[in-house]
């Protein structure tokens, strides 16, 4: 059983990365720049990002993925998978517009959409790996 939650974890964290490092290298980039340049360093902070994706990872996969494959259920799948992208995303951007002075809201927008659908896609990837993987 732990050999099944490991080799899913690092599916997903294989996909969550790929697909995030897309949308802030490519396609997103000028988006934040033009909004939050003001904001950004020059360089991420590689420590908090991987700390991130690590925790992210795991709840995706203990409150969305095992659920889901428990009940064997796409429409739970779809409906864990979004809502736990919203909750996730609003936690960062409704903090931030709440205390960061001139928070754009158009980024808080983007932002939680991406947050649905990155969470949305991945879990999406896992089930079906979860399904394999069984």
């Amino acid at each position: 059983m732990i050999a099944f939650h490991a080799k899913l974890y690092l599916v997903m964290l294989a996909g969550f990365f790929a697909i995030d490092m897309i949308w802030l290298g490519l396609l997103a980039r000028n988006f934040y720049q033009r909004h939050l340049g003001y904001l950004l360093s020059e360089s991420p902070n590689w420590a908090a990002a991987i700390v991130f994706y690590l925790l992210f990872i795991a709840g995706l996969q203990l409150f969305v993925v095992v659920p889901a494959l428990q009940a064997n259920s796409w429409p739970k799948l779809l409906f864990l998978a979004a809502a736990f992208g919203l909750i996730t995303y609003s936690t960062y951007d409704l903090t931030n517009m709440a205390t960061v002075k001139n928070w754009p809201w158009i980024v808080t927008v983007v932002d939680l959409m991406w947050g649905v659908v990155l969470a949305t896609v991945v879990s999406c990837i896992a089930f079906q790996a979860g399904r394999w993987l069984r």
